[in-house]
């Protein structure tokens, strides 16, 4: 009985996440000059995350070059439609902003395979983590999917957008950050 209390649950919360977001999408759909904060005492919090083979780091690892840190899931619509801007923004800036795409795996919903499988299948070259032990969600108080933070190199947090990007808005952002 537990178990399934348990399931129900996970299940609740992982469908009002990604429902959450796509309400996040259309209610904060506004200029990315609008939502740009350029704050010195704002810290991005810190958090551990992994690589496909199961190597840590920390976001202070990427302290000193500008961050963007989206976090993501397979199985979330808006997620995947942000996924070619951020493809091709890589491309153009991947040299000079590091790009951490934070897959938020809770080994049940989302796992470590139908992530990377996901990647694999859409042709995706950028950097892939995993938040497997949750650090990531918590130190940043994820309640809906995709969000995306851009941090300075400073390790401020220069701005935000909850919901999914347009490839003009990540644009915009990457630009005033580089």
């Amino acid at each position: 009985m537990k178990k399934l209390v348990s399931v129900l649950l996970v299940l609740c919360f992982m469908f009002s996440m990604c429902a959450c977001g796509k309400e996040s999408v259309q209610e904060t759909e506004t200029t990315a000059s609008e939502e740009m904060r350029e704050t010195s005492d704002n810290s991005a919090p810190d958090f551990r995350f992994y690589d496909a083979d199961g190597n840590s780091y920390s976001l202070s690892d990427f302290k000193g070059k500008p961050v963007v840190l989206n976090f993501w899931a397979s199985w979330c619509g808006p997620c995947q439609g942000e996924m070619p801007y951020f493809q091709s923004m890589y491309e153009e800036y991947g040299d000079s902003i590091e790009f951490l795409m934070v897959n938020l795996t809770d080994g049940e919903t989302e796992t470590q395979d139908s992530a990377s499988g996901f990647i694999a299948n859409s042709g995706y070259t950028f950097p892939v983590y995993y938040d497997s032990d949750r650090q990531g969600a918590y130190a940043y108080g994820i309640y809906s999917i995709p969000d995306t933070y851009f941090i300075s190199s400073d390790g401020s947090i220069y701005g935000y957008k909850i919901g999914a990007l347009d490839e003009e808005t990540l644009k915009s952002y990457l630009q005033a950050m580089s």
